[in-house]
């Protein structure tokens, strides 16, 4: 007889804990391989926590509620034989541990006021009846000023009718689409704002006005915050610029975008395009694929390339598609618009939001026509992707250079200076460049 250690499981790079939604096994219980043990949420996603081994629950160490960090033990599970470490079911990069992924600074998650607020929609219980609320669709009502009564008219997806994540954000939606103006006044009233002593005190030091507004960073862009500044901290920043004529594939797509998507029930956007020239390039520039840990660079052989992604309140998620050299274009067409869908609705797993190698940004989806962003750990590079403009430029002909209209584009390359020098970031980028202008307008969409 052996005791397996269950562990809270790493949800993403920048998720450093998750609250324990509720136990679908209860100590006693046998459970089978890949047998659903629990329910948990992060600021991110709602996930249930399989059992990686058979046995039977010994000991359950936390209660629904409970906020657990990553890494942290929450049950014991009881099996038959030898069994293996927690940290030895970990996801695997090449047949090795990929514990070097996590950051190795603890970054101390920020309390809460003790204030209590007295507003009824800050006052929801965990339960309500038989039906139990989880901390994050709490945290989300009372931001959104939610009263318990409307809250209980939610039809919840989740076990026993729980109310989800999705579920609210989906509420939020409609309410927002039906009542904009009565929305916008009830999100207006519930700012949160610090002590009337705070205030006064901010106001008579000359910090703010009368016209000021205070607002309390939610904790998904506390942790994003502290996320950003880890990798200014760590990471010696560069960014590289280049501008990339994409004529050639704006009329590739304009003319077989209708077919692609009878052929392949998906649409053809720009965003696979641009991802198979990244491939290609990195096949090319293997040290832009890689992370630094304690003085050794390690050169990773998957190419997992994360795509950012605006989702409903107002943050970035970045879903990760793995092993990205293996698709084609059409492989790629259908991940990154499942990936970006099923992050825009909340319903991304665990998995698929981790073990990135590189990243990409559109910066274009608002209109700028380039960026530098910060590097996401533990990764060395991060491409920006600006907006596709019209724009007179020389064009080289056997006839002489012309002036003509073209679909101009900037690519701008942030990358980690500690291993990699303006040489390498800038022939990277470059070769980026060359594949996209390299387009060929004969390319088939199968």
């Amino acid at each position: 007889m052996a005791d397996f250690e269950l562990i809270m499981p790493k949800m993403g790079e920048s998720i450093i804990e998750a609250t324990i939604l509720g136990w679908l096994k209860k100590e006693g219980d046998e459970v089978d391989v890949d047998e659903t043990i629990l329910e948990i949420a992060t600021d991110k996603v709602d996930s249930e926590i399989p059992s990686p081994v058979k046995g039977v629950i010994k000991k359950v160490i936390f209660n629904p509620d409970d906020v657990v960090p990553v890494g942290e033990t929450i049950a014991l599970i009881q099996t038959d034989g030898d069994v293996p470490l927690p940290n030895q079911i970990l996801p695997e990069e090449n047949g090795k541990q990929t514990m070097e992924d996590t950051p190795t600074e603890t970054i101390e998650p920020i309390k809460e006021s003790a204030t209590p607020d007295k507003s009824p929609s800050k006052r929801i219980p965990p339960a309500s009846g038989n039906r139990f609320y989880s901390p994050l669709v709490r945290k989300i009502a009372s931001e959104e000023n939610i009263s318990l009564e409307e809250l209980e008219g939610i039809a919840g997806s989740g076990m026993q009718d729980r109310v989800t994540k999705r579920d609210i954000l989906s509420y939020l939606n409609e309410r927002t689409a039906a009542r904009p103006k009565q929305f916008a006044e009830a999100t207006k009233q519930d700012i949160p704002t610090v002590k009337e002593i705070e205030l006064e005190t901010l106001s008579s030091s000359g910090i703010i006005s009368g016209q000021d507004e205070l607002m309390e960073m939610d904790r998904t862009r506390r942790l994003i915050a502290e996320h950003m500044v880890h990798s200014r901290r760590i990471s010696a920043h560069v960014t590289s610029f280049v501008e990339v004529d994409v004529t050639n594939i704006v009329q590739w797509r304009e003319m077989y975008k209708d077919a692609f998507l009878d052929q392949h029930q998906t649409k053809l956007t720009y965003t696979p395009i641009f991802m198979q020239a990244v491939v290609k390039a990195i096949r090319d520039f293997p040290l832009i694929n890689a992370s630094l840990q304690d003085n050794k660079i390690i050169i990773r052989k998957k190419v997992n390339i994360g795509m950012a992604t605006a989702v409903p309140d107002g943050h970035l998620i970045v879903p990760i598609i793995k092993q990205a050299d293996n698709y084609s274009l059409v492989g790629l067409a259908n991940k990154v618009n499942d990936l970006a869908e099923r992050a825009r609705t909340g319903k991304l797993n665990p998995e698929e939001i981790q073990d990135g190698t590189f990243t990409i940004t559109n910066v274009g989806t608002f209109g700028n026509v380039m960026g530098t962003p910060i590097i996401n750990q533990p990764q060395v590079a991060i491409l920006a992707i600006g907006a596709i403009r019209k724009k007179p430029a020389v064009v080289e002909t056997s006839y002489g250079d012309l002036i003509a209209i073209r679909h101009m584009m900037f690519l701008s390359l942030s990358y980690d200076h500690r291993i990699i020098d303006g040489f390498l970031g800038g022939s990277f980028l470059k070769r980026i460049a060359d594949y996209l202008e390299q387009f060929e307008d004969d390319d088939t969409i199968s």
